[in-house]
C-alpha cells in the first residue's frame, strides 16, 4: 500500500476534515429531490472560500451549483450529489433502527458521501494546479435530485457539459473498484387518469372510475412483464388513490411508473408498450389519461483508457485504512442483517461469500457483476463526454443501499475514510489527464469511436421540465 504517493493526494490530506465535516451536516438535514437547499448552500459556501468561481441555478434548478478553478489546457468536470430519500431518518452510530424523525428523510445512498468527496478532489486539484503551474480547468458540479430527478439529463440538455474534456464521479459503496460500467437507462412518467364521480351505492353506473383505470393499468403493466427483456424492470408507486372515500366513485387518479432497459434504443420501445396499455385502461373504464414525463436518464457508456487509469490509481492507494473499531462497529451492523443480505453484496462483486465486516481489497477492473442493475443520470453525462466512475468501500459488507443501516453508518469513521479514499482516486485520475496528453487522447478516441456508431437522444426530451416539486407529494 503506498499512500500518498502523488502530491496531489497531500493536499486531500490536508483538507479532508473539513470535508467530513460537510458530509456530516448534509447528512444531518437531509433533503430530498430538488429540494436540496441546505445542502446547495453549504457546497456554495465551501467553493467560494476555496477561491472557485460559482454559478447557480443551473438549467434552471435552483440547487444546481458549479464552481470553477484555473486557467487554460484541459477541463476536467469532477461530479457530486447531495440529496436524501424519503423515509429513511435514522440516528447515526447504532446498529439499530431507531428514526431521527419518524417517517423523515435520510441519506440511505451516501450522497452526503458523495457530493463532499467530489468537492474536497476539486479543492486539492485547485491547489495542485497552482503549485504545478500546468494550463488546465477543474470544475465542480452540485447536482440535485439523482434519486429519481435526473438532474444531470437536465443539465446535459442546457449544454452544461458542453466544453468539458473529461467528466469523473464516484459512489460510495461495500467494496471498491472500477466496476463494469453497465446501468439501466429508464424514464419516470405520471399518469394521471380523469373520470366521472357518482355515488357508488345509490348511483354507481353513472360514475366512471379513474382508480379501476389505474389499477386495470398496473395489471396490464404486469402482465407485459413476461414478454419484457430479462434486463429490464418497471416499478411504480400509486401517488393519488382517488380519496379516503369508499363510497365515491374516484374521479381522479395518478399513478407513476419507472420503466428501466439496458440501452436507450429498449428503454424507448417498452415506454411506448407501457403508454399503450394506460390508453387501454382508459378505453375500458371510459376514462382520460393524460401523461407526463417527469425524468430520464440514458445507460452508461464505458471509457476503458479512463477506467484503467482510474484502477490504477486505486491499486496505489491500496485501500481505506479501516481500524478494529470501524471493523467491530461493521460487525454490529452485520448483526442487523441477513445472510442473503451479505451473500447478495459479495456476488456483485463475483466473490464467494467471506468474513470480512469491512473490506481493504481493491477488487479487479470490471470485477462486478451485471444481472442486477440500478439507473444513474450520471449515465446521461457518458454520452456526452468521457466518463469514469469508481466505487469506494464504505459501509459494512452487506449492507444494502436505501436502507436504515447505511443511514446509520453516514457519519461513521469508516465512511469518512472512504471519502477520503474516493477524493484521492478522483484526484489522482484528474491529475494524469491534465499531466499526460496520451491518456486525455486515448479516452476522447474511445468516446468518439462509441459515439460514431450510437447516435443519442436525451431521455429528457425539450418539452420534459425539472419536477421540482416531486418530493412534496
Amino acid at each position: 500500500m503506498r499512500k500518498n504517493s502523488k502530491p496531489v493526494w497531500d493536499r486531500v490530506e490536508a483538507h479532508k476534515s473539513k470535508f467530513y465535516e460537510l458530509s456530516d451536516r448534509i447528512w444531518d438535514r437531509p433533503e430530498e429531490n430538488y429540494q436540496e437547499f441546505f445542502a446547495c448552500g453549504e457546497h456554495r459556501r465551501a467553493l467560494i472560500s476555496e477561491g472557485f468561481t460559482v454559478s447557480e441555478g443551473l438549467a434552471d434548478i435552483p440547487t444546481a451549483i458549479m464552481g470553477e478553478a484555473g486557467t487554460g489546457g484541459p477541463l476536467i468536470a469532477i461530479l457530486g450529489e447531495y440529496d436524501a430519500l424519503p423515509g429513511l431518518s435514522q440516528q447515526a452510530g447504532v446498529a439499530e433502527k431507531i428514526p431521527v424523525v419518524p417517517g423523515g428523510s435520510g441519506h440511505g445512498c451516501g450522497h452526503n458521501l458523495l457530493g463532499s468527496a467530489s468537492l474536497l478532489a476539486v479543492v486539492a486539484l485547485k491547489d495542485w494546479l497552482a503549485q504545478t503551474g500546468l494550463p488546465g480547468r477543474v470544475r465542480y458540479y452540485g447536482c440535485p435530485a439523482e434519486e429519481g430527478g435526473s438532474s444531470k439529463s437536465f443539465l446535459v440538455r442546457a449544454g452544461a457539459f458542453d466544453d468539458v474534456d473529461i467528466a469523473i464521479s464516484w459512489h460510495p459503496s461495500t467494496f471498491t473498484g472500477v466496476f463494469s460500467p453497465v446501468s439501466l437507462a429508464c424514464v419516470e412518467m405520471e399518469f394521471t387518469f380523469d373520470g366521472r364521480a357518482s355515488h357508488a351505492s345509490v348511483a354507481p353506473h353513472l360514475g366512471r372510475s379513474a382508480l379501476d383505470a389505474v389499477e386495470l393499468m398496473n395489471v396490464g403493466v404486469n402482465y407485459m412483464r413476461e414478454h419484457m427483456p430479462s434486463s429490464a424492470r418497471i416499478h411504480y408507486a400509486l401517488i393519488d388513490g382517488g380519496g379516503l372515500a369508499p363510497n365515491v366513485v374516484q374521479p381522479r387518479a395518478v399513478v407513476r411508473h419507472l420503466v428501466r432497459a439496458r440501452d436507450l434504443n429498449g428503454m424507448w420501445s417498452l415506454v411506448e408498450r407501457v403508454k399503450k396499455i394506460a390508453e387501454g385502461a382508459a378505453l375500458m373504464t371510459e376514462t382520460t389519461v393524460s401523461v407526463k414525463q417527469l425524468s430520464g436518464e440514458a445507460n452508461l457508456v464505458a471509457n476503458p483508457p479512463l477506467e484503467e487509469a482510474m484502477q490504477a490509481n486505486l491499486l496505489d492507494l491500496g485501500g481505506a485504512g479501516f481500524d478494529s473499531v470501524d471493523i467491530e462497529f461493521a460487525k454490529k451492523i452485520q448483526e442487523t442483517l441477513t445472510p442473503e443480505d451479505i451473500r447478495s453484496s459479495f456476488g456483485r462483486v463475483g466473490l464467494p461469500v467471506g468474513t470480512d465486516a469491512l473490506c481493504e481489497q481493491v477488487f479487479p477492473l470490471y470485477g462486478s457483476s451485471t444481472d442486477s442493475l440500478g439507473s444513474t443520470d450520471v449515465g446521461t453525462v457518458s454520452w456526452v463526454v468521457p466518463t469514469v466512475q469508481c466505487r469506494a468501500a464504505s459501509f459494512a459488507v452487506g449492507t444494502p443501499f436505501h436502507s436504515w443501516q447505511l443511514v446509520a453508518q453516514g457519519k461513521s469513521p469508516a465512511a469518512h475514510k472512504g471519502l477520503a479514499l474516493a477524493a484521492k482516486a478522483m484526484a489522482g485520475l484528474a491529475a494524469d489527464v491534465l499531466s499526460n496528453e496520451d491518456l486525455l487522447s486515448a479516452a476522447k478516441e474511445a468516446f468518439a469511436t462509441f459515439r460514431s456508431q450510437n447516435p443519442f437522444k436525451n431521455p429528457v426530451g425539450a418539452e420534459t421540465k425539472p419536477s421540482l416539486e416531486m418530493a412534496k407529494y
